[in-house]
Order: structure tokens, then sequence, then C-alpha cells
């Protein structure tokens, strides 16, 4: 099997992501293009690029990103980092002629996103792919539920409304990491989480074009976490710890029209206590109706109004399995399961064959840049409490 040099920038939570979705790609799906090799790690703290050198097998670690995007046998470049030195490293990886895919959100910046998009445009006419990292679109719930509403089984929709709700930051005593400062995450919930909700419901429903938001932040300071590693809410420090300012949102909630013709809804929040990684979707069309809820992520419901009795309407349970899209990795059997290892793998697959095959995989920088363009209308909305179009 044809090999291909990784470079991984930053070892933290995604890092992690993407070296165990890179190793289990070719195991997963038989028909890989490629085998993944780790060949060299880039954290700023040295001891963590040590550690994760040595656990995920790399052949070397650096602390410098320019090394791994200087070393001409790297081929692929993740970029794994917070969110103010995605747009730098992208573009240069890009720029030394690296395949790049890069977590989310694309930057801090809308222009930041529009420099990021239009390098990846530049690399692409010289054969280089590149990928946003918004894995959630390609559930294979999500992806059958795309196939419904493509074939026009529902109708025409009408309604699309989709959450993200997580708990880890609810306690005031979770520390404060650069998730909560501007400067390194460009914004809190928004960025964080909320975009991932918007991706699916774009990618079922059409773009955003026009909304109407508010923003909150609840919890106005917090513990300051001691070393660099983001803990997720974790650990809790005591009241005697040193508290500095947040100054990015906990809540984002929009109302909003899609170029497709619906409205909707999409809304996220890191202080929802009791829900853990609650990300759902709700679709309404003129002949029936989807629902899918990432907590039970093998499972669709659908409900196909036109065609049952009254009386005898309801949403009918799918299990997703190899007759879904990417079935292939859901253990041959519906009901067996896949988590978000496997759905990180999906994504690495995604974006191997675009590779391989020489085309632009779904989640696109461009795709990236409007989504920024989308989170920049909504902090405009919040700031004049009225609709704003979305450039």
């Amino acid at each position: 099997m044809k090999k291909m040099n990784v470079g991984v920038v930053g070892a933290g939570f995604m890092g992690k992501a993407h070296c165990v979705a890179l190793s289990n790609m070719p195991k997963l799906f038989p028909d890989a293009p490629y085998l993944p090799v780790f060949k060299t790690v880039c954290d700023i703290d040295p001891e963590i690029a040590v550690d994760f050198c040595v656990r995920f097998g790399f052949k070397g670690f650096c602390t410098d990103y320019m090394d791994i995007i200087n070393d001409p046998e790297i081929d692929i470049v993740a970029v794994c980092t917070p969110n103010d030195s995605h747009a730098e490293i992208a573009i240069a990886a890009l720029e030394a002629g690296k395949h790049v895919i890069c977590e989310k959100p694309m930057a801090i910046t809308v222009e930041q996103s529009k420099a990021m998009a239009e390098a990846a445009a530049k690399a692409f006419e010289k054969g280089k792919i590149s990928m946003c990292g918004y894995q959630y679109r390609r559930v294979p719930a999500i992806e059958e539920a795309k196939k419904i509403i493509d074939s026009g089984a529902i109708g025409q929709l009408t309604n699309v409304r989709a959450q993200y709700l997580q708990s880890w930051s609810a306690d005031p005593r979770s520390p404060l990491s650069w998730r909560f400062v501007k400067e390194t995450a460009g914004a809190g919930t928004l960025g964080d989480i909320f975009t991932h909700a918007l991706d699916i419901a774009q990618y079922l429903a059409g773009d955003v074009t026009e909304l109407v938001s508010m923003v909150k932040t609840y919890i106005k300071e917090r513990p300051v976490q001691e070393g660099g590693v983001d803990l997720l809410g974790t650990v809790k420090l005591g009241d005697d710890a040193k508290k500095q300012a947040v100054d990015v949102d906990d809540e984002v909630s929009i109302l909003c029209k899609y170029a497709g013709g619906a409205i909707g809804s999409v809304e996220a929040t890191r202080m929802a206590w009791g829900r853990n990684n609650y990300i759902t979707i709700e679709v309404h069309g003129t002949k029936g109706s989807i629902t899918w809820n990432y907590e039970r992520l093998n499972e669709l419901e659908v409900c196909y109004g036109m065609d049952d009795e009254d009386g005898a309407r309801g949403f009918r349970k799918i299990y997703t399995g190899p007759a879904n899209p990417h079935g292939d990795v859901t253990w041959n059997i519906p009901g067996m399961n896949i988590g978000y290892g496997e759905l990180k793998a999906i994504e690495a697959y995604d974006f191997a064959k675009a590779v391989e095959g020489g085309y632009q995989p779904t989640t696109t920088f461009e795709v990236g840049y409007q989504i920024s363009k989308v989170c920049d209308a909504i902090l405009k909305s919040d700031e004049v409490h009225g609709w704003v179009t979305v450039e």
C-alpha cells in the first residue's frame, strides 16, 4: 500500500483524535488509498511533544511547526492547535505544497478564513487538497438524512432546527483554558460547538442567508488553569485559585432563513447541566420529518407523514449499518454501532479519497469561510439587536 508521511501540529485533544483516526482509517476501510505514516509531531511544550511522539509512534518531534512545513518528506499536515494559529500554519503548509486538514473553526476572524480559502484555492490548482474538520456531517445517519431529503421523500423543507448542548463549562470552578480567551479562541461556544450544529443544518438545508441572534456570557470570570493543556472541565479548581475575566460567549441562539427556502433555528451552549455531547437536528418538510440525536448517533428517526394513515402516523427508527453511507465502518450489522473514534476515521477516509482522486472534499476551506461569515453576522446581529444579512 502507498504510504503518506504525516505531520501533526498540536499534541492535545484534537491531535489525539486525528492520530487515532489516521491509524484506524486503513484498518476500517479496505480500499483506503494510502497508509498514513506518523513522521513528526509538533507542540510548543517539549514534554508534551516527546510524550505524544512515543505514545503514537512518531519518528520524531519538534516545538516549531516550521520544521514540519520545511520537511520535504512530509505529505500531509494536520492542524490541531488552538484557533488563533490555524491560519498561519495552514497557509504556510499549503504554500509549501502539503495537503492540509485543519480543525474547526477555521480561524478567529473572517479575514483569516478568507485568506485560508484563497490559499486553498491556489493550492488546489497545484493538486493539493485541504479540508476543514466538520466531522459530524459525516455521521452515517446524517448522510442518510441527506439522501432522504435530496430524494424528495419528505418534500420541500419548511423548518430546520439544530442544537449543540454541553455541560462541561457549567461549573464556575472549571478552569479558564484558551477556549475562554478571545485572543486565542476568537469566540467561545460560537466557534467551539455552535459551528458544528450550523454545519449540519447548512449541509441539509442550504446556507443561512439572514439571521437574528442572542449571545450571552453567564460566568464572567474563572480560575486560571496551570499549564497549557486544555482540561475541558474535567478538573475543578478551588476558591483560592487566581481568577481571570472571561471575554467570550457561553451561549448562542439564532433564528434564521436558509437558502433552500426553509426557516429555523440553531442554538448552542456549554452551560446545559445534564447534557454531555447533545447534538440534535430536526428537519420538517411538506411530506414528512427527520430527527437525530448524536448521543444515539447510530439511530435516525423518519416520519413519512403523507404515507401513513391518521392514527398510525409517527416516527420509524433506522439503525444505520452496511446499507447506509460509510456503512462499511459500522461493523457489518446494524446496531453494532460506531462512536467518535470511527467518525473521525470516516473523516480521515474522506480526506484520503479526495487526495487520491484529486478533488476537494465536502468540507472545504470555502465551507469553513462561509461558516465564519455566518458567525460574524451573529455577533453583528447581537450588537444591533436585529436581523442581519450574511455577506
